[in-house]
């Protein structure tokens, strides 16, 4: 082994002494300006490396707990990087383990030579080092760790010990406080982590009181202990009485929300909440506990990344009502602590759900509530964010970044296609990808409202302004302000009322039907029809400017014979859902059932495909689904009018039907096809038309 050559650099370097006192100074400002560890090390290894000159430096730390040494920090003086792995060794197989042991300095001349730490001599050796100072790190109270400098060649450490160890005083200081301080930070975060619990709670108590049913408050619940107790599933267990059931009324999922629908019910004693119920006492299970119950539910949890679960009993001075439930995608997800407070969760749930019982007054309302907001209900429950929007064929993934595209721009879309391509959901992911997806989605569907009724429908109308008008109510319009308002079937809306329509498009305002007043609104207006708007223009039945405020943005749906590389998607995900909510094992397509969906021309598109995917399950006995192909053999052809005559005779029928059969007057079908009344009767004896 080669001699290295000594190196006496203060023959040639200014007098240490003045540039050490320095360095001590600076060593002490840069502690006071640092409470973490890393920005401290980073600092001073900067300061001292132009008085030491070292390659590296090195912070170890004993951690009592474990009895171990643990490198917690290194700087090189050089900038490269260096072989570091994490190291963790007991006190007596370290260098620094012997420092922090005796207390006392070690200095290795040549880390080749030292036979009694092969670890860390190996390190050092693969990094190129050569000498090693090791230091202990120690306060008046505290044995904290050492401290060590390394460099690639000798070096006189003897003449810089003294130094290196008023160093060491100063960082074993600072070290000290630093931690000091990560602990009472610790502590600090614990009490805002209790503090923030207990608002919590309090939110959670005042929704609970308040006159609402609390399985329709519960997703506001989850959300609130979220924010305490991060989990991706929650729902309610309650006891079917005088069973041994339990069934499931609440229910809140991040992931697959057709997991199981909410009314599942389960035997008690196949699931953890019926244990729950039984023990009175709360149960924490990880992945390999949920294997131990056979309820058919669990499986599905599992299947969609359910790792760890909790369930806490809803106990009253009476009984036990049930449980609630929470379930994480992580293992081990539910601390001691995070029982407790979802226990003290359980109690007030407890009590709201035994008031909800008992006063079924209040329930009566809410229901009577829910059949006035039937279609808003309708929306919050819906799906978001492409949940049943299901293609990847070149076709439908255009309409989808046109989507993409227009969706945040907030202007009027026009979605053409034919019925059962799935516009409705165009419209809806429209919404969800826009600003306003914090907003309501309403919808109102043209063709399903009487002519009579729709403008009070889209507009609202004043107490008394017509017959049976005995209270004041708000429209389409009025309740999606800053929202979006979706518009099925607009080429079904009748042209007298396409003037207010366009008025409210372009200004923004409107007044309820028999009232005065101006309501301004800020809506956006996605409107959708299977019919063809041009052709209906040029026969004047639909207003030209409305077209066009309605079709700044135009989209237009494949229909499904367009797209059959989506029919195998389709037929397996409505499959899978209606097997679920029905409650079925289904496993297996036949490939030659599946060749004939994607042959067959779908005159009703995705719906009449879910339609009898759905129809398929209900009748499939075992896990191969069984599809009534018979049904596509017989299906009834679609003909189209061949000869003019057939044309006019459907046209006019068309015309008089959207009329109610009013030949005459001004808003008769003589008026709206441009002809006498006598000249329409006589066309009528002459195709044949009659009521």
């Amino acid at each position: 082994m080669a001699d290295f050559p000594q190196l006496y650099w203060f023959s040639s370097a200014p007098p240490l002494e003045p540039l050490a006192y320095q360095s001590l100074l600076d060593v002490s400002k840069t502690i006071l300006q640092h409470q973490d560890l890393t920005g401290l090390f980073h600092d001073l290894a900067a300061k001292l490396g132009s008085v030491l000159h070292f390659d590296y430096l090195n912070l170890i730390l004993h951690e009592p707990k474990r009895n171990i040494m643990r490198l917690h920090i290194l700087e090189f003086g050089t900038g490269e990087s260096l072989d570091t792995p994490q190291i963790e060794l007991p006190p007596e197989e370290s260098p620094s383990g012997w420092v922090f042991l005796h207390q006392e300095p070690l200095v290795i001349h040549d880390v080749r030579q030292d036979t009694r730490w092969p670890v860390i001599m190996d390190l050092l050796i693969r990094n190129k080092i050569l000498t090693s100072c090791w230091l202990p790190l120690t306060t008046a109270q505290h044995r904290l760790g050492a401290l060590a400098f390394g460099f690639r060649s000798a070096f006189p450490v003897e003449t810089q010990l003294d130094f290196m160890q008023q160093v060491a005083a100063q960082v074993a200081v600072a070290v000290d406080n630093t931690l000091n301080y990560e602990k009472a930070e610790k502590y600090r975060q614990q009490v805002a982590r209790e503090r923030d619990r207990l608002q919590i709670l309090l939110e959670i108590t005042n929704t609970l009181v308040s006159e609402l049913g609390i399985r329709e408050l519960f997703p506001t619940i989850s959300a609130c202990l979220k924010r305490a107790v991060p989990h991706e599933y929650a729902s309610l267990a309650l006891c079917i009485p005088g069973t041994n059931q339990l069934t499931i009324h609440a229910l809140v999922f991040d992931g697959d929300p057709e997991i199981f629908h909410a009314g599942a019910t389960a035997a008690m004693d196949e699931t953890p909440a019926g244990r729950a119920v039984e023990t009175r006492g709360p149960v924490i299970l990880d992945e390999a506990d949920l294997d131990r119950f056979s309820s058919p539910l669990v499986p599905r949890l599992k299947e969609a990344g359910l790792k760890s679960a909790c369930c806490i009993p809803l106990i009253t001075r009476r009984r036990v009502l049930g449980t609630l439930n929470m379930g994480s995608t992580r293992d081990k997800a539910f601390s001691a602590s995070d029982v407790d407070f979802l226990s003290q969760v359980a109690v007030q749930a407890a009590i709201a759900i035994e008031n909800a019982t008992a006063y079924r007054e209040i329930g009566q309302l809410k229901d009577q509530l829910a059949q006035e907001k039937l279609y808003l209900q309708d929306e919050i429950r819906t799906e978001r964010n492409f949940g049943e929007i299901v293609g990847d064929s070149p076709p439908f993934l255009h309409i989808l970044e046109q989507v993409e595209t227009v969706a945040p721009t907030g202007a009027s879309v026009l979605i053409l296609g034919e019925t059962g391509t799935g516009k409705e959901l165009i419209a809806r992911a429209i919404h969800d990808l826009s600003t306003r997806r914090d907003r309501t989605f309403v919808k109102l569907n043209c063709a399903a409202i009487p002519t009579g009724l729709l403008e009070s429908e889209l507009f609202g109308h004043e107490k008394g302004a017509f017959t049976g008008a005995i209270a004041q109510k708000a429209g389409r319009f009025e309740l999606a302000n800053r929202g979006t308002l979706f518009l099925d079937e607009i080429g079904d809306i009748p042209l007298e009322l396409q003037p207010k329509l366009l008025r409210a498009l372009q200004e923004h305002e409107f007044e309820r039907l028999g009232g005065t007043r101006t309501i301004k609104v800020d809506v956006r207006v996605v409107a959708a029809t299977n019919r063809d708007l041009a052709q209906m223009i040029a026969e004047r039945q639909f207003r030209t400017d409305l077209y066009y405020r309605l079709s700044v943005f135009p989209l237009s749906v494949p229909p499904l014979r367009d797209r059959p590389e989506d029919i195998p998607k389709l037929v397996r995900y409505f499959t899978q859902k209606y097997s679920r909510r029905m409650n079925r094992h289904i496993e297996t397509i036949p490939q030659e059932t599946m060749e004939t969906l994607v042959r067959y021309p779908w005159p009703g598109n995705v719906r009449e495909l879910e339609n009898l995917v759905e129809r398929a399950v209900i009748l499939t006995r075992g896990t191969t689904l069984q599809i009534p192909l018979a049904e596509l053999r017989s299906a009834p052809e679609v003909v189209s009018p061949v000869t003019l005559k057939d044309a006019e005779r459907d046209h006019i029928r068309r015309v008089l039907e959207q009329v109610h059969w009013v030949v005459g007057g001004k808003n008769g079908a003589a008026s709206r096809l441009g002809m006498k009344r006598t000249t329409l009767q006589s066309k009528m004896k002459k195709l044949g038309i009659n009521r």
